[in-house]
């Protein structure tokens, strides 16, 4: 996911918070399923006091992952997944539809992010973050007319060694896609097998760190020039480090959106909805935004980040219009075991 990769707790990646302040004697308990380090929590003991109940708060570290606790039989009231999951979990009807009128802090949403192809009209989802992938460079290293090769840069050899990889299967492959000038959610085995191919050629080349939590701090403490990491991510390391530049090749990049949905089997609808509700109010989403580093799609909460903690970090404000960036779909049993064979060949070395 999209998403602050600091530290998960679990080594399974999975952690639970549970919050306290509230005697659960006789009171609604909502349970909540996130990234890790992906929320404010301070804002779900805010929400304890105010709702008189209590929360049990869940992290995951992927989208799979979380798709496997659900499949395992685990209930939540709200989930908040990335968007070709959401894509998945209404096609296996696993959401109910949002009652938007419990939902009138709607009206703070930038509606240039709503509508989106994997729920056209917002019917079971309600923006969380969004942003995009894209390569962070160190300025003092990099030369800036060799961001003009876009994701070839990842191929340059004079930075052999010195570059970070994203350890996920769907965003190595999407660059590699869009290098060649392929859509990332293509279902073409030849055009994925030259995808791998390009992935081997950078591994041997480059000899690339495959990193995923880590890539923060090492990027803040500048460790090495290169790194692909989220837009968020970006905005959190170029607060901390003033020589990181954040860079979106013309040949487009991975536009995704997170958010909040509320699972068919919920024994709390309504106060999932308060939640829901709760989390777009432009003080509570100014409050996460700020704590977490990702794009609001809270309008004044985003336009107050660019005049104060983000304030000339471009990484915060990703650029969405670039026509040929695309959102993940949802991908075929067939398809997702065929790059994941080929991905975990490309770790093979």
């Amino acid at each position: 996911m999209k998403k602050k990769l600091l530290a998960v707790m679990a080594a399974a990646g999975l952690t639970a918070l549970m919050l306290s302040g509230c005697d659960s004697s006789g009171k609604a308990t909502l349970k909540v399923y996130n990234a890790g380090e992906y929320m404010d929590t301070s804002l779900l003991t805010q929400f304890e006091k105010e709702f008189d109940c209590n929360v049990v708060y869940e992290t995951f570290d992927s989208n799979e992952s979380m798709y496997t606790k659900i499949l395992s039989g685990e209930s939540y009231d709200v989930l908040i997944p990335s968007d070709y999951m959401i894509e998945r979990l209404i096609k296996e009807d696993y959401l109910q539809e949002i009652d938007w009128d419990k939902i009138p802090n709607s009206v703070n949403l930038n509606q240039d992010v709503m509508g989106q192809d994997f729920d056209p009209e917002n019917e079971y989802s309600v923006p969380y973050f969004y942003g995009t992938v894209g390569i962070l460079y160190d300025t003092t290293v990099v030369d800036e007319a060799d961001l003009a090769d876009g994701w070839e840069l990842l191929r340059n050899t004079k930075y052999a060694g010195d570059i970070y990889m994203y350890d996920s299967e769907r965003d190595s492959f999407m660059i590699a896609l869009k290098a060649l000038g392929y859509s990332m959610n293509t279902d073409n085995t030849d055009e994925i097998d030259e995808a791998y191919q390009w992935l081997i050629e950078q591994r041997d080349l480059m000899d690339p760190i495959y990193a995923g939590d880590d890539v923060i701090d090492n990027m803040v403490s500048g460790n090495k020039s290169i790194a692909i990491v989220y837009s968020g991510d970006a905005a959190y390391i170029m607060s901390e480090n003033e020589d990181m530049g954040f860079y979106q090749p013309a040949e487009g990049t991975n536009e995704w959106f997170d958010c909040m949905v509320i699972m068919k089997d919920s024994e709390q609808v309504d106060l999932a909805h308060e939640f829901i509700n709760f989390m777009l109010d432009v003080d509570n989403a100014t409050a996460n935004t700020a704590e977490v580093g990702y794009t609001s799609p809270v309008t004044e909460a985003y336009e107050t980040m660019l005049e104060e903690d983000y304030a000339g970090i471009s990484s915060y404000a990703p650029d969405m219009t670039n026509p040929l960036n695309e959102c993940f779909r949802y991908q075929t049993s067939e398809i997702k075991q065929y790059f994941a064979d080929l991905w975990t060949k490309v770790k093979a070395y």
